[in-house]
């Protein structure tokens, strides 16, 4: 059986294919107001700007390619149980070929029914308007979890955090809730592996080690380093 190695990532590797968020200056998120298109209020108040932004955003995300961390990443599925978290809505991980995601925060390039939320779609071209409706002939919204809303899949993430046998980090803030909270839930002799070019604050963690380097850098080294990893053993 192939060891377990779970990642979570987050804007940073997204970033580095090109995908702005919304703490980046002269982002798309610039343009808007968070609570205006990324929140259930905004939607009740103006559906139609909602869609207008995530069509931007779709549009943008389908320009991008993956980049090396993210193949790298589905490489290690020749060796490892590969499970990733990410709070990214894009799939750069699935078109670099990774097979296990978990998307915490939704899926941009698919829609969900306002009034059937079991009803999920994935969206052909790259705009969602008024007017696409479900099968039960409700209004589409994009399939996100906005701010506000509960993270439907954490449960999920928690159980795979702590059945993991090597946990990894990668261009995460380490400070949005309740995502952060996953490496609490890995067992402290795990070995665990942070890599970001932040400074970042995770002194409580055991077994950590820091690659203060961007995705694409840091994500090959340690999947190099990876390949002589023994179950119950640091590489």
């Amino acid at each position: 059986m192939k060891p377990k190695l779970v990642v979570l990532t987050g804007a940073g590797i997204s970033a580095e294919s090109g995908i702005k968020t919304f703490r980046d200056s002269n982002g798309l998120w610039e343009e808007y107001d968070i609570n205006e298109v990324a929140t259930p209020e905004g939607w009740a108040k103006n559906n139609a700007l909602v869609l207008e932004f995530y069509n931007k955003r779709r549009k943008q995300a389908k320009e991008a390619q993956p980049n090396k961390a993210h193949y790298a990443l589905a490489e290690l599925e020749e060796k490892f149980d590969v499970h990733i978290i990410t709070q990214n809505v894009d799939d750069l991980h699935e078109r670099a070929g990774s097979t296990k995601v978990l998307h915490l925060h939704g899926e941009l390039m698919k829609s969900r029914s306002t009034l059937y939320p079991k009803l999920i779609y994935d969206i052909k071209g790259s705009e969602l308007n008024l007017g696409d409706t479900c099968e039960m002939g409700a209004q589409l919204r994009p399939h996100i979890v906005w701010f506000g809303e509960v993270v439907p899949e954490m449960t999920n993430a928690y159980l795979l955090a702590q059945q993991a046998d090597i946990f990894m980090v990668i261009g995460t803030s380490m400070m949005v809730y309740p995502a952060a909270g996953l490496i609490d839930y890995v067992h402290n002799h795990i070995p665990k592996y942070l890599i970001d070019p932040n400074d970042i604050s995770v002194s409580r963690v055991d077994n950590l080690t820091i690659i203060k380097e961007k995705a694409t850098i840091g994500v090959p080294k340690i999947a190099k380093q990876l390949t002589r990893f023994k179950k119950g053993k640091h590489p």
